[in-house]
């Protein structure tokens, strides 16, 4: 009887509880998808929120979050399409920050096959090269500014395979489909070093920076799970992590 008594009195705090954890729908450049699956469980871990992902390229997202999609927080390859969003009126104004800066790899899945210099590349005795296509994935346009400035594009031309993103770009290679490819250094390491075959870490003068800016969009507005997260993005928990893949602050 006691046990009757008192069981309706915890419905109220249940119900508090319900409403202050919400759920925040996250469009995520392919190239940071390991780095964001940490981050999500000590997110929720830690803010009782929810981290919803997909994961693409951002040219891509671009024309889906035009078309409605129903991201709220956008965590582009780029700056330039998070800063085309918010000229747009698409995104909450003063919500954009670089949360990481990418570091383009030239990685063969096999060992000792690309070299510390990339002076495979020179050789040219490979039969594919991948990249993610440069229109729509930042990494891929980093990829042609390097074989552009190195004078390789005529020469490795016929050899391109074209992924849509960074993470079919990877898998070309990864599968052997292609014996080298250009991909996300976060992609294939992990606390200080490559985890697996042979990677060639690009200078970073060879190519444009990769700022990759975070911004939360028209509809998470007024989604407390979306200003959380760009918060939690922000400090040094996810700083941590982010740099253990081999990003830079």
């Amino acid at each position: 009887m006691r046990l009757t008594h008192f069981a309706p009195l915890l419905f109220p705090f249940m119900t508090i509880g319900a409403v202050q954890a919400a759920e925040v729908q996250v469009a995520v450049a392919a190239n940071f998808t390991a780095p964001i699956q940490a981050i999500a469980a000590d997110f929720e871990k830690d803010t009782g929120h929810k981290l919803v992902a997909a994961y693409g390229a951002t040219g891509q997202f671009y024309t889906q979050i035009k078309n409605g999609a129903p991201f709220e927080v956008f965590l582009a390859a780029d700056d330039t399409t998070p800063a085309r969003l918010e000229s747009e009126g698409d995104t909450v104004k003063g919500s954009r920050f670089t949360y990481a800066v990418g570091t383009l790899a030239l990685w063969s899945a096999k060992a000792g096959y690309v070299d510390n210099k990339g002076q495979v590349l020179q050789h040219a005795d490979f039969q594919h090269l991948s990249i993610s296509n440069p229109k729509t994935a930042p990494y891929g346009l980093a990829a042609t500014q390097v074989l552009d400035k190195l004078g390789l594009t005529a020469q490795v031309k016929g050899k391109l395979v074209e992924g849509q993103n960074i993470t079919q770009a990877y898998q070309f290679v990864s599968t052997g489909n292609a014996e080298l490819g250009f991909v996300a250094l976060s992609q294939v390491y992990k606390d200080g070093k490559v985890t697996s075959g042979s990677a060639w870490i690009v200078p970073a003068d060879l190519h444009d920076p990769i700022k990759q800016d975070a911004v939360i969009l028209d509809k998470g507005r007024d989604n407390p799970a979306a200003t959380a997260l760009v918060d939690y993005l922000k400090g040094p928990k996810a700083a941590a992590i982010i740099q253990t893949y081999g990003y830079q602050r």
